[in-house]
């Protein structure tokens, strides 16, 4: 197994901790403001969309971090399963991790989607070029 893979990995995930704490470092606040009685008889965000925009960007951004991460996850752990680390792979990996972090930030704090989109699609090539390699050397 080559840990090389395994770096990106857990950064994502030390990521997706970081998202964590500030979706409840910004909600918790705003649900105490807004003086929300949870109902857990409510539809599933029902009540969260009573939130200002600004406080539920996070909270969608750290949903969308176990949307298309999940196949880097498993992508990157078939590369790690290889064993030989090509350094376009791993530099492709790390990009798809920086990628992700600039969407977080982007969408937790500006939002304009036609940028946040861009940043999506670009991340979205960069893990398909690196399942396109994983494919290639499992398959040959």
């Amino acid at each position: 197994m080559n840990p090389a893979f395994l770096k990106p990995v857990i950064a994502l995930v030390l990521w997706t901790f970081v998202m964590w704490t500030w979706m409840y470092a910004t909600r918790v606040p705003a649900i105490l403001r807004a003086r929300m009685r949870l109902d857990p008889n409510a539809t599933r965000g029902s009540q969260m969309d009573e939130l200002p925009p600004r406080v539920r960007w996070k909270a969608d951004n750290y949903n969308h971090l176990f949307e298309m991460p999940t196949i880097f996850y498993a992508i990157a752990l078939v590369l790690a399963g290889l064993g030989e680390a090509h350094e376009l792979d791993v530099a492709l990996a790390w990009t798809y991790v920086g990628l992700r972090v600039v969407h977080s930030i982007w969408q937790s704090t500006i939002n304009q989607i036609q940028v946040r989109f861009a940043i999506f699609t670009v991340s979205s090539l960069v893990l398909f070029a690196l399942t396109l390699h994983a494919a290639i050397r499992l398959f040959r």
